[in-house]
């Protein structure tokens, strides 16, 4: 089931059953005890804790933990155009509205919250309704961590920062037009530099496996895409590593 959902989420398929649907026209003969299309959706959402763990396991394997230095950032998924929120049934009570500073725009739905480390590799994902501040779900992401934290301009906060240090983190952020920098502005630049690494790793996850587009109906079957998705970047950064080249360079990696 992990090896259908993976391999189907690199050949760009997010919904669970077009991934059904592609490998029983396709590669039955390899799974000829395919489950029937309700029941492999099933199975699916139920193995997400399963997924987890494997990632888990990978990122430990790969050291993704014991980086000394992290980038933190938060992304948009989109429940429902914002048009149609009142008359939707979808997410009720679990979703809100939010704003996207990156795009400047309102929408409905949930906030990503990602860990990575310098290298791209996805270390924790952290699910919360759009309205809730990102320094508040930064706390869930942190635990295990040490060394330099890279965040933008909405992790400013000077107890979230007393807070890190007295884990053995160092936040750094970039400085607000109104605060005053004694910090070399060549270190500030080239710290930016290395915090803009993790839009572009976002950006990945969005091209390859849609992962700010939610097609579930509940919150339940969101958690199973989730990490399967957060699983199969993993899995392509770990196949990357074991052939030398670069974690984050995924072109022919599938290969028909």
């Amino acid at each position: 089931m992990i090896t259908i959902e993976l391999v189907g989420g690199w050949c760009g398929l997010y919904r669970d059953t077009a991934i059904w649907k592609y490998f029983q026209r396709h590669w039955s003969h390899f799974f000829p005890v395919m489950p029937h299309r309700s029941q492999f959706v099933r199975q699916a959402a139920n193995l997400w804790r399963i997924k987890r763990l494997i990632h888990q396991n990978l990122v430990k394997r790969l050291g993704a933990d014991r980086r000394t230095v992290h980038i933190i950032d938060g992304f948009p998924i989109e429940t429902c155009v914002t048009t149609r929120v009142y008359r939707s049934t979808c997410f009720k009570g679990e979703a809100q509205f939010g704003y996207c500073a990156a795009e400047k725009t309102h929408f409905y739905g949930f906030q990503g919250h990602l860990l990575v480390d310098k290298r791209g590799i996805p270390v924790r994902l952290q699910l919360t309704p759009a309205n809730v501040d990102e320094r508040d779900a930064a706390y869930e992401l942190l635990e295990g961590i040490s060394g330099v934290l890279i965040g933008d301009k909405g992790y400013i906060r000077p107890v979230l920062k007393q807070d890190c240090e007295e884990q053995g983190i160092e936040l750094v952020t970039p400085s607000r037009r109104n605060m005053k920098d004694n910090r070399p502005k060549a270190l500030v630049h080239r710290l930016m530099r290395i915090r803009c690494r993790i839009e572009t790793w976002i950006g990945q996850l969005s091209d390859y496996f849609s992962i700010e587009r939610c097609t579930c109906r509940d919150i339940c079957h969101l958690t199973s895409p989730m990490a399967r998705k957060m699983l199969a970047l993993t899995v392509g950064v770990y196949f990357n590593l074991q052939a030398g080249k670069e974690p984050m360079q995924f072109e022919g990696l599938i290969a028909a």
